[in-house]
Order: C-alpha cells, then structure tokens, then sequence
C-alpha cells in the first residue's frame, strides 16, 4: 500500500488513512447504551435557543429512562417503527435515544412535507405510533388517521405529551429484549434518483462507528476546553440526526438547538451562548462570507472558531474570502450520505481544507474503489470514477427493496455512491459530478423524476425534464423544460403554481422553459447533460 495516498495496486483499494474505529467488543449492545455509557465532564447538554430552557446530561438521560420505560409499557417492542415528524427540539434526542434503547426503529419525514408525500412514507414504513407537534399533528391525521399520536409539547390537560412521559419514574423491572449490533436503529428516507424516496435501513454497528468518528474529529478539544454547538441542519436528516441527535452527546458538548434557521437567529445565539462550532450548509457559508462587514459589526463571534460545511464542496474564492473575512475561523468541510451513516470523508483541519475542492480523507476504517463507468474496472489514482465505498457506517440495504438493495450494495459490501470522484495522490477525494441526478436546493434533495411524473399529469403538458440550474445562493434551484401540447398555451407560472400545490416548498420548480422536445438516448433516457448545457449557456 501506498502510504502517501492510501492505494494498494494489488487490489485497487484506497485505505483510509486516518487510525482505525475501536468497535464495543460486545456484539449485544445498542447505539443508546454506547453513547450513554462514554464518560466526559460535559454538564449541560441541550439547550433551546429561544426559549433557553436547557437539559443537563443528568436530566437528559433520565427522560430517556423515562420515555423508555413509558413507550415499553404502551407496548413498543423490539423492531416496532416509530415516526418524528417535528423541526428540531431539545427533545428530539430524547425520542431518538427512547425508541432505539428499545431496539425499536426511528424513522423521520420533513415538516416541510406536504400529506401526501407523508402518507406515502407511513404506508411504506408502517409505524405503529408517532411523535410530533400540534401544528403539524393535522398532516399525521390526513395522512394516517388511525395512526397514534404523542405531542412533543404539553397542550391543555393533555396526558398523552412527551412532557409528560418524561416526569414518570421509570419502571426499573421491565422486561429489557436483548438488542445487537446488526438489529435496525433508523429507517432514513433517501431522496431516490428514479421515482420515490427509499427507506436506508442502518443497523445500531453503523450508528456506533458514525460516532465513533465523530468522537475521534472532536473528542481531544472537547476533553481541552469544551465546546458548545449551534444545531440549524434539520434533525430528521441524517446531518442532523448524526451530528446532533446522537454523535455530539457522547462527547459531553453543549448543543444549543434552532427550531429552524434564520440568520439573525444563527448569529445572536452564537453571541448569547459563546458557541464555538457551526456545521451548516454552503449556502449558509456564501451568506455569511458576502454579509461579512454587515454581520461583524452587528454580531459578537469571538467565541466561533469552527465551520463545519457539508452538502457540496467549496470552492477557492469561498474558502478563502471566508477565511480572510473571519480570520479566527476554520472551515473543515464533510462527504457523506444516508446510505453510509452521514459520513465518508472530511477535512479535519484548516490545512486539509486548503486542498480546494476536496471532500476531504477517507473517514477512519472506511475503504474506497474508484470504479470505470463504462468498463466497471478499479482505477487507481487520479483517475475518474464511481465512487464505491465500504466499512462499518454502511447501510444495510433499502428497506423492502430489494432491486434498488442489490444494484447499490455489492455482495461484498461495497456502496455505489453514485457520485463521480477521483482520489489524488495524498489520499484526498474529490468530487467531480453526480451519476444520481438528485437537486441540491439549499441542501435539501430533489429528485427530478418525482416532478417530471407530477408535470406529466398536468391536461396542458406533453413531456417535460427537470435539470438543476445553478443559483448563487441556494446552490441549484429545479428548473423545468416543458413541451406544450397542440392548442396549449400554459406560461411559466401555471407550471410553477400547479407543482407548488403538491410537494414541499424546497421541490418547487423556480424556473421553466418552453422546448419543441426533450432530448432522449435510443433507449427513452433524458439526456439532461444536454439541458443543462442549454440552459448554462446564456449564463
């Protein structure tokens, strides 16, 4: 092996170069025991940024015993499938951590969803109780209506709240089922490349290396002078759920949680609650790179010494001007996906990010081939690939199903990513395009068939193609190309108004274009690199 860039010729694969994960011994054991049991003097825990009201880790894992205990005495076993469907909350850990003590499954939606795109989930995954909020209890109803409901807030004399399972004493005696490693922990819905979301099945083995990682990126400052996080990534997604809900609480760090983001919200609570380290997406970091002078002068970020940056990688002008700009501050930028726990590579350090555009190192015990696209042959370095990659935070497949399973994982393990990369001569990877054809709207994913197929409904529309056009702050935006039928005189903004009316605001179509036809390969395949082309060209 090549110990520069971590390539071995003998079988084309890239090792990773940073030390190996220390996985538990015990084969029984589950992601909540793990980090549960991880000593730190970290003392306060969560705390909500608007309201101010916190946990300490002693309170923290006292609710967790609590929720525990009262979900096992409503029934919820082993393998039962409980849906969240709330912004982010101090108590979303607390569900997260209830539910997979049990050996129970956590699953979560957008809130941003509209019904429909809920019911479809609810009929897929088939949870047996949810958890959420009362402004968005409605959606649960019109999607599932005999599907049980707990609120996460206490609401009149409701008994039947979060805030109320949280004051029981936990029942010492119960039953306890015997949960191992392999046995599922979350049911993440990953945007698909063709039609539908699918359920990313991970095993508690993939959630404990994930914060294995995550401990071995943060622990040593952590355990030198603490560190308190702002959290504005959703929780439902598995930036969030990785980082927030599981990984940092193992650490002993301060997380400090906005229901959503808002940009003056980010910054005051930065100044309020001395945070010292902001993941968040690139388009958040453009923002605050152009607004510098303006925010500077308004907000106090002495505390911030970290960004941590994920969804795309930056580029020279960004990380630089973001550096020049707030000189005390460190960008460390992160690859991951559902299918592989939310990690895959990163930049640990200012230095390691100064390799512009790279996704960063392979992640520790994390193996890679870059694979032909054409032939499906190993390359070796600096040539351009699939992505493939292996190691403990791989999912165990799609839940029930089983084509999508079998052409993403190898029989051996390996992971399809479906993103094109090469990986250069010091073990760095970089990405270079996406085969998965999905939209990066303000980190969010959007799947072009989905609102191909909705376009197809409409009595005005022949055929149409969604392409992701490039957009200065959001990153991409979905654009359309459509072709009338005879006699049809649809404009832009009845296209645009009639998606609006069926999905979530981050899949809206934000710009359309009139074509005489789609252009097509023999076998019927969108040629969107051909779009895409026209659409750039008049940039």
């Amino acid at each position: 092996m090549d110990s520069k860039s971590g390539f071995c010729s003998s079988n084309s694969i890239f090792y990773s170069k940073r030390k190996p994960l220390p996985l538990p011994p015990s084969h029984y054991i589950d992601a909540t025991t793990f980090i549960s049991s991880r000593s730190h003097h970290g003392r306060v825990a969560l705390i909500d940024a608007s309201t101010g009201r916190q946990f300490t880790y002693q309170q923290l894992w006292s609710a967790v015993e609590a929720v525990t205990s009262s979900l096992s005495n409503m029934g919820i076993r082993k393998g039962d499938v409980i849906l969240i469907l709330s912004p982010n909350s101090i108590y979303f850990p607390v569900v997260c951590l209830a539910v997979m003590s049990l050996g129970a499954i956590i699953t979560t939606t957008n809130p941003l969803n509209t019904t429909r795109e809920i019911a479809k989930q609810i009929a897929d995954s088939k949870p047996v109780l949810a958890f959420t909020t009362s402004p968005l209890a409605p959606k649960i109803r019109g999607a599932s209506p005999t599907l049980a409901i707990i609120l996460m807030e206490s609401e009149g004399d409701s008994s039947n709240t979060l805030e109320e399972m949280m004051k029981k004493e936990p029942e010492l005696s119960r039953v306890r089922e015997r949960v191992n490693q392999d046995d599922t922990a979350t049911l993440l819905y990953s945007s698909g490349t063709t039609g539908p979301s699918k359920g990313v099945v991970s095993s508690h083995k993939n959630l404990i290396a994930m914060v294995q990682i995550v401990l071995a990126r943060f622990g040593k400052e952590q355990e030198e002078r603490g560190q308190t996080f702002i959290c504005t990534v959703p929780m439902f997604h598995i930036y969030g759920l990785a980082v927030f809900a599981t990984g940092l609480l193992s650490l002993g760090s301060t997380i400090v949680v906005l229901s959503k983001f808002e940009m003056h919200d980010m910054l005051s609570s930065i100044e309020k609650f001395r945070a010292s380290i902001l993941p968040l997406v690139p388009p958040i970091l453009v923002a605050m790179l152009n607004n510098a002078d303006a925010i500077k002068s308004k907000y106090d970020l002495s505390s911030l010494h970290t960004v941590l940056s994920g969804g795309a990688p930056l580029s020279k002008e960004v990380t630089e001007g973001f550096v020049e700009k707030y000189p005390n501050v460190a960008i460390l930028q992160g690859y991951g996906l559902t299918e592989s726990s939310g990690v895959g590579a990163s930049t640990d350090s200012l230095e390691e990010s100064r390799k512009y555009g790279t996704a960063g190192l392979l992640s520790s015990s994390t193996e890679a081939m870059i694979v032909d696209t054409e032939t499906a042959k190993p390359l070796p370095v600096n040539r351009t690939g699939e992505l493939w990659l292996r190691g403990p935070t791989i999912m165990k497949g799609y839940f029930s199903n089983e084509e999508a399973t079998t052409s993403t994982l190898t029989s051996d393990g390996w992971l399809k990513t479906g993103d094109v990369c090469y990986i250069d001569s010091d073990g760095f990877v970089f990405i270079v395009d996406r085969l998965k054809e999905l939209i990066k709207y303000k980190g969010y994913q959007v799947p072009p068939a989905e609102l191909e197929a909705l376009l197809l409904t409409h009595p005005a529309i022949l055929d149409a193609a969604v392409i992701p056009y490039p957009h200065k702050e959001a990153g991409q935006i979905p654009m359309a190309y459509v072709v009338r039928k005879a006699e049809s005189n649809i404009a832009e903004k009845q296209v645009m108004d009639f998606i609006a009316g069926q999905v979530a605001s981050y899949k809206r179509i934000r710009k359309v274009a009139f074509i005489s036809s789609i252009p097509k390969n023999p076998s019927g395949k969108i040629l969107r690199k051909d779009l895409v082309k026209l659409a750039t060209s008049k940039l």
